[in-house]
């Protein structure tokens, strides 16, 4: 059984807890937060100890650990957790600036220590089913990818002045998803952005609604739509047009019960949060984390997919702003 220290007791954190609460191959050792009484709360409840956050990555007891914490922190605990020898698993992004991302790539590939990038959707049963289905040819060649992703309305906007921007903090799943499918890097991208659901997001100097269109070498084409506002619930659709074909992953509602009468057809609204529709995601995304360290198999995704999808985000402001494809070849 693997020790794993949980950084940051927040929402995720408590997401990150609760799965490993359910695996029999891993035991959460301790937590720490910066307030206190996070900690203090998560440990009770999972019967963990309650350390400070250099104290529990320096800890014997403790083989990898799970990073959780506001983005601003990830790079000092990086490195740290990589001096220490752990396994590291990390929320996304992995640094708001690219150049720190490869120093933090240095210092995991130095240390030798397996890393993952926490992109949970490839591990979604709904969108790994469609991921396998394509990769085993069940629609040709794929050729155009539409990938949908809404949120059913924005963070606090004390959140949004320290998110990097939509691209790099929301649409940065959806980018590593386009990788994912696809099967082959971008070679180019255009980004469109406004500002429609609130105002005050703009003055806070981001966007809340975007189209992004990526091509790959081959003429594989990607596009990605994005808003922070949904009124029917948490929307999150893929769908994979090919020679033979197509493949779509439709939202997961809150129930399958579709009524019929005198006015049609009514199905329930689409799960309300990230929390519901990707807790599958996130329990199969922590057992493929603690598999791959104690069966020593390499992780994906990995240090290196976390920066790819950051240069692609970096790349769609670099486009919204200047209004022009962006070459990434």
């Amino acid at each position: 059984m693997i020790g794993i220290g949980l950084l940051g007791c927040g929402r995720i954190g408590q997401v990150h807890a609760r799965s490993l609460g359910r695996m029999s191959e891993a035991r959460l050792v301790a937590v720490a937060d910066a307030v206190p009484a996070a900690a203090e709360a998560l440990a009770a409840e999972y019967g963990a100890d309650m350390r400070d956050a250099l104290a529990l990555i320096a800890s014997d007891d403790i083989q990898a650990v799970v990073i959780g914490t506001p983005t601003t922190t990830h790079f000092d605990l990086i490195h740290a957790a990589a001096a220490a020898g752990k396994a590291i698993f990390c929320e996304k992004p992995i640094d708001l600036d690219s150049a720190r991302v490869r120093q933090c790539i240095e210092a995991v590939t130095k240390a030798g220590v397996p890393f993952l990038t926490a992109f949970n959707r490839r591990f979604d049963p709904h969108f790994a089913q469609l991921e396998k289905r394509l990769r085993d040819g069940a629609i040709g060649t794929p050729e155009l990818i539409a990938i949908t992703s809404r949120d059913p309305g924005p963070p606090p906007i004390d959140y949004i002045k320290n998110s990097g921007g939509l691209f790099r903090d929301m649409m940065i799943h959806d980018l590593d998803m386009a990788r994912f499918l696809l099967g082959e890097e971008p070679v180019e991208i255009f980004a469109v952005g406004s500002c429609l659901v609130d105002p005050a997001i703009g003055v806070a100097g981001d966007i809340d609604t975007a189209a992004v269109t990526l091509k790959t070498a081959s003429g594989k084409i990607c596009q990605i739509s994005n808003s922070r506002r949904a009124v029917y619930g948490y929307d999150q659709r893929i769908e994979v047009h090919g020679s033979e074909g197509m493949l779509s992953a439709s939202n997961v509602l809150d129930s399958l019960v579709e009524q019929a009468g005198p006015n049609g057809f009514t199905r329930d609204r689409a799960q309300d949060f990230f929390l519901e529709r990707y807790e599958a995601a996130y329990l199969a995304e922590m057992r493929h984390f603690v598999d791959c360290v104690t069966q020593g198999v390499t992780i994906r995704p990995g240090a290196e997919d976390g920066l790819s999808a950051q240069l692609l985000a970096d790349a769609a402001e670099l486009s919204m702003r200047e209004g022009r494809p962006v070459r990434l070849d």
